[in-house]
């Protein structure tokens, strides 16, 4: 479910932001790289904790 978040914030984080240019808006834009980037932290940490996990099997 984290990942699938993740992904659907940088998707929308992205259409802000393209939004936000085309239409010479700061706010939209900066709220779509804040989202973007959200998106892309929660990835990360999923795959941290995926790899955390298959540490502890392994052992």
């Amino acid at each position: 479910m984290a990942e699938d978040k993740g992904k659907k914030d940088e998707f929308i984080g992205k259409a802000k932001k393209a939004a936000g240019d085309a239409l010479n808006d700061e706010k939209t834009k900066n709220e779509g790289k804040r989202q973007e980037t959200e998106g892309k932290v929660k990835d990360a940490a999923k795959d941290i904790k995926e790899k955390g996990k298959d540490m502890f099997r392994d052992k």
